[in-house]
Formats: structure tokens, sequence, C-alpha cells
């Protein structure tokens, strides 16, 4: 009876009428008006100063319908969530995702999800730049780096640790460095977001000699591999061209930075079955191995350039 109660009463509130409210509930005017009388008696609180054309809430009564609203809406996420759990995924799913991991990984993995929910239709966005989901209304994102943003919900997937690589051919005619402090010596093939000046390691400040810089790691890596220099290439991007024999991976004991990759997605009460299935999907294709995310085919047409 209190929750039935209650229900009368928030609907009272949200329709500034007795009538109204008696109409959405399937009711009589005279027992939703009872319903109220009833309320108020066994509270021992007036909620409700009546006139013959407003409605007005006392203190107590406001205090009263702002918890009884927020049982409300539990409620109906309660059913929601059941329901929920009845329906497959279905509808457009919006994602966007860092080129490479786009290319390489994620793009079987949501292939293999339509194929288990066809009634799911996507759009995924390739891109480098920092997308916030709110405000482009994307359901995920794939970002590097946790948001600063507390209103969003990051979903970690993976770490994407980077090693030193070099071609045969460079260290043909360069040299091998033995120790981190010969990296002076070497010419190097940067990321935009290294310094320019420094190896990017952590811990140390050896100089570089810059002669390439660039925005793609997929570039870097070709670049590298063609002999333009030394690189802090991600494991994922240089592993198969490391068993290859393609690249060589260069003092392994060298510390390099360690990204994190999230999902990133809008914090809803209401989480469509659409987002939750595919992030529980995209999470249980993420291998314990960074260098596994990329499949051993795939990787043979691109360390061969095709």
């Amino acid at each position: 009876m209190g929750l039935d109660d209650a229900l009368v009463f928030t609907r009272v509130v949200e329709c500034h009428s007795f009538t109204l409210a008696a109409q959405g509930l399937g009711m009589q005017k005279s027992t939703v008006s009872r319903r109220i009388a009833l309320l108020e008696e066994r509270l021992g609180v007036r909620l409700l100063n009546r006139t013959t054309r407003k409605l007005r809430l006392t203190e107590v009564g406001q205090a009263y319908y702002e918890r009884c609203r927020q049982i409300m809406l539990d409620f109906a996420e309660a059913e929601h969530a059941v329901m929920q759990l009845q329906q497959e995924p279905s509808g457009l799913l919006r994602i966007s995702v860092p080129i490479e991991f786009g290319q390489l990984f994620l793009g079987k993995v949501l292939g293999a999800f339509m194929r288990q929910y066809p009634e799911i239709r996507a759009e995924v966005e390739l891109t480098s730049r920092h997308v916030d989901p709110v405000e482009e209304g994307v359901d995920i994102a794939i970002l590097v780096g946790r948001p600063q943003d507390s209103t969003l919900i990051a979903r970690k997937l993976f770490e994407s640790r980077r090693r030193l690589c070099a071609s045969p051919d460079y260290l043909a005619i360069h040299g091998v460095p033995e120790t981190i402090e010969q990296l002076v010596n070497h010419r190097a093939v940067l990321l935009l977001s290294d310094s320019p000046r420094y190896w990017p390691l952590l811990g140390e400040s050896i100089a570089c000699q810059r002669v390439l810089s660039c925005n793609n790691i997929t570039f870097a890596r070709e670049a590298v591999r063609a002999g333009a220099g030394i690189a802090g290439l991600p494991v994922m991007i240089s592993e198969y061209a490391v068993q290859r024999g393609e690249l060589i991976e260069l003092l392994p004991e060298a510390r390099l930075p360690v990204s994190e990759v999230y999902a990133v997605y809008p914090s809803r009460r209401f989480q469509a079955m659409k987002v939750k299935s595919f992030l529980d999907f995209l999470m249980s294709q993420i291998p314990l191995e960074e260098g596994e995310l990329l499949e051993p085919t795939t990787a043979r047409l691109l360390t061969l350039g095709l």
C-alpha cells in the first residue's frame, strides 16, 4: 500500500492536478483524493496545500516527493534492466577508435559481434583526435589515456607498451647501441607526442638526433623498417615484424612510456543493451599479451607492405 500511495502522490505532484493524475492512473478523481488524504493521515503530516485552482507542496511534502520520485526512478530502472535481459542487442552503434587499433583489431571484433547479433548496425570513425562521446553523440569512444571528465565511464582495455626497434639494414650501417647512453649517436624517429630533443625514455635524459617525426605509429614503423632510424614503437604494431626479423628490438632494459587504452562512454542510468553487450564482447576478445592483438596473417601482409 505504501508504494502504491507514493506512486499516486508522485503523479499528483507531477501533473499539478488530481484530475489529470486520476486519468493517467486509470482511477476516479475521488479515489485519488482519498488516497492522498489517507497517506497524509498515516504519515501525520500535510503534504499538499490545496486551493480551488492550485496545488502547492508543503516543505515536508517537497522532501517526501523527492524521495518518492527517486524510488520511482529506481523501480523503473529495475524493470528496464529485467526487460533488457530478455532482448537481443539491436539498433545503431556509434564508435570512435584510434586508427591502428581500429584497423588491426576492432574491425574483426565488431564484425564477429555483428555476426552474432544481426540486428546491430554500426558507424565507426577511425581517428587520431580525442573524441568527447557526449558532445559528439558517440556510444563508445576508444581512447588512449584515461579521460579527465568524471561524468564519463572509463573501462580499461589494455596497456600499450613501447620498445626501441630498428631495421637490420640500419644497424648494419650505424652499428648496434650496446648501452642506453650510446643512443645519443643514433638517428631518432619520433612521434609528435615525444620530446623533440630527447629519446622517449623514463628516468633518462638522453639527447637524440631527430631525423623524422610523425603523428602516426604505423607510418613510423614503416619508416624504421625501411632504415630511417630507431623508434619507440608499440608492441602491437611491431611484434610480428620483430618475429620475422624485419625489425630488431634494442636495449630491452630501456623503459619507455606505457599508454593505457580505455573504452569510454557517457554515464547513463539506462545503458543501452547494444552498448553493454558490445563492451562485454570486446573485453572477452582482448588477449593477455598485447602482441596477440594483431593476427599473424594480417601481420604478415602488413610487414610485407601489402
